[in-house]
């Protein structure tokens, strides 16, 4: 179901004069679009999803100040969402700077079983994937590698909604299981 940008305004202002309600309204209409900013900005599950909550807390104290320009607040939440992911990436260059700095000691061994664990991992992806029918095959793509919301998916396949997030919750469980197994020694 899409969200009707026209009563963003009146949302906005409910929720600057403190109504948490209003401001709910705003995370539910916003959460996923918010969410796949942060994931392509940032590549990774648990970064975008850390994001998405930051830039709705950020949201929620700067609400008081926000002239709603045009009807809906996305715009105003994706820059918000931007600078909490770059944010993100600047604490990963520092993180991935002091790992240099310890990584100096460690064997280039490790770094070379590290690149065989990731092949196999993505091997056992691959294989979990092309085991699965064509329509699955492709709800895995547009949902798990382009993006895509559930209804967006169902739409551009012509399934229903509730198609799309069965048949994924399966192949997610699918590719978990071939994962897992790559995992265990």
């Amino acid at each position: 179901m899409a969200h009707d940008h026209s009563g963003d305004a009146q949302l906005v202002a409910r929720a600057a004069g403190g109504s948490e309600f209003a401001f709910r309204e705003l995370y539910r209409a916003y959460v996923r679009p918010v969410y796949w900013i942060a994931h392509r900005l940032l590549s990774d599950e648990a970064d975008a999803e850390d994001v998405t909550q930051e830039t709705f807390v950020v949201a929620w104290r700067k609400i008081a100040g926000l002239e709603l320009r045009g009807e809906s607040a996305l715009p105003w939440l994706a820059t918000i969402c931007r600078l909490q992911a770059a944010n993100r990436l600047r604490a990963r260059a520092r993180d991935r700077a002091r790992t240099t700095e310890l990584d100096e000691t460690v064997p280039a061994a490790v770094d070379v079983e590290k690149q065989v664990v990731d092949a196999a991992t993505a091997e056992a992806i691959l294989r979990a994937v092309e085991g699965v029918g064509d329509l699955d095959r492709e709800i895995f793509r547009l949902c798990a590698a382009e993006g895509y919301a559930y209804g967006e998916a169902a739409a551009r396949l012509g399934v229903a909604h509730g198609v799309v997030r069965n048949r994924l919750s399966r192949i997610r469980a699918r590719v978990r299981g071939a994962v897992t197994e790559t995992e265990t020694p």
